[in-house]
């Protein structure tokens, strides 16, 4: 059977992911992903009414024009958790393949969002939820079968989808760490990903993220986070001013943490900004173990009216959750930082940042001007209470020797990034151009 790996987007930049496989006649789509800085770097753009042709023109979704030259027809689109990076297109893309979309409750509920909003074209592809540790069949042929394997990272019901082939496993690793006890949902599956690496014909490739692949040493687990904030915030149980926090809106995770400290120190947490609606509304929606009784408030107007509220029963009876910590310019951490808020920062006030800097340059610069007008207001911040959702170098051996593939090929970072990978790769005997293909957007790899 012919074997051909699509490279559509991701293999440059962290951002808009897409591969595709072809087995046989049959093509499996992961990801179709939204490259954020390419967005935010424009002042107050609003992709849901622009056209895919234009966004593909500034670099902000796959250009899958692609497609074309794959011969076969596409049998699923499997997004592999809900970061915008990997679900932010299928709204522009999706309508022109006939084929479901299939992923996790969690992330199916998040695909389902951005189809709604949607308001250029009409996606009707089916959706079919598929729990970690499931597997289906795919195409017509009767070979080809789809799994799901569980994995951790900073977003709740993450997989890493597996496409079984007559010739061997393509096993898509695009994002996790290995978090063996992880704060919501289970450990990373290890166990399956050793048995899927010496069953049957093995791996025949494994696409991986490179996101830390420079970094030596291992990623620790979401529990060292949630300790190291829990200390953050009990330092702050006497202070009575202001106290707010930021953090990806995504990670339920540390939000759930943020909400059971606050309490514990005697402040009423309340989650503010559209996307903190967004996300902890749907895992309330989904049943994911978070608390109930949060008070999440997602639009503008609402937002002014709760920040009035908090300066009229007190700034040190509330700790805000709010959206804005790469320092973007319309989120609401960054709003307050320009005194837009009827929220008033003083001296020694705390912002707590439990998120790190993506590594890009518009959120470098984004986040260095918030913490800038932060602190002219008086605030004191405290900085990267986070860890990865990323495998560092020790992770990264860890799976190869797990999976044993045939052929690697490194993801989600750009040519600087996969440097790192491509020495570790190297280490472990795979030679570029032979087994170990560094490859750029818009390419196609013929494996077998």
């Amino acid at each position: 059977m012919e074997i051909e790996i699509a490279t559509i987007g991701g293999y440059e930049e962290v951002g808009r992911q897409m591969t595709a496989v072809r087995a046989g006649d049959d093509i499996v789509i992961f990801d179709m992903g939204l490259n954020l800085s390419k967005v935010l770097i424009h002042d107050n753009i609003r992709t849901e009414g622009m056209h895919s042709l234009d966004l593909i023109d500034m670099g902000a979704i796959p250009d899958d024009r692609i497609m074309s030259d794959l011969e076969g027809d596409v049998q699923a689109i499997v997004p592999t958790h809900g970061h915008l990076d990997h679900i932010g297109a299928i709204s522009k893309l999706a309508h022109r393949y006939d084929a479901p979309i299939i992923a996790s409750p969690f992330t199916l509920e998040l695909v389902k969002g951005e189809l709604e909003e949607e308001g250029k074209f009409d996606a009707d592809n089916d959706l079919i939820a598929m729990d970690p540790g499931e597997t289906t069949s795919i195409g017509d042929s009767g070979v080809l079968d789809l799994e799901f394997v569980n994995v951790t990272h900073s977003i709740v019901d993450a997989i890493n989808p597996v496409l079984h082939t007559p010739e061997g496993a393509v096993v898509y690793g695009l994002d996790k760490r290995m978090d063996h006890t992880p704060v919501i949902g289970d450990p990373i599956d290890m166990e399956r990903f050793r048995e899927i690496g010496r069953e049957g014909e093995g791996v025949l490739c494994y696409i991986e993220d490179c996101t830390n692949a420079n970094k030596k040493g291992r990623t620790p687990s979401e529990s060292v986070a949630r300790e190291h904030l829990r200390d953050v915030l009990y330092s702050m149980e006497d202070y009575d001013g202001g106290i707010v926090a930021t953090t990806f809106s995504s990670h339920i995770a540390r939000v759930k943490s943020l909400i059971e400290f606050a309490r514990d120190i005697g402040r009423q947490p309340i989650l503010l900004g559209r996307s903190m609606e967004t996300y902890s509304g749907t895992a309330k929606q989904i049943g994911i173990d978070f608390p109930s009784d949060v008070e999440m408030v997602g639009y503008r107007q609402s937002i002014e009216q709760t920040f009035e509220r908090i300066m009229n029963e007190g700034k040190e009876n509330f700790l805000p959750v709010v959206t804005g910590h790469q320092g973007e310019p319309r989120a609401t951490l960054t709003r307050m930082g320009r005194g837009e808020t009827p929220y008033e920062l003083e001296d020694g006030d705390k912002v707590v940042f439990s998120a790190r800097v993506i590594p890009e340059p518009t959120n470098e610069g984004q986040r260095y001007q918030a913490e800038k007008l932060l602190r002219m207001q008086g605030a004191r911040i405290y900085d990267d209470i986070h860890v990865s959702g990323h495998l560092c170098q020790e992770g990264h051996y860890e799976m190869l020797d797990a999976l044993q593939p045939e052929h690697v090929i490194p993801a989600h970072q750009n040519m600087s990034g996969f440097s790192g990978y491509v020495d570790l790769a190297t280490n472990q005997g795979y030679k570029l151009g032979r087994d170990l293909h560094v490859t750029s957007n818009g390419n196609i790899i013929e494996l077998v």
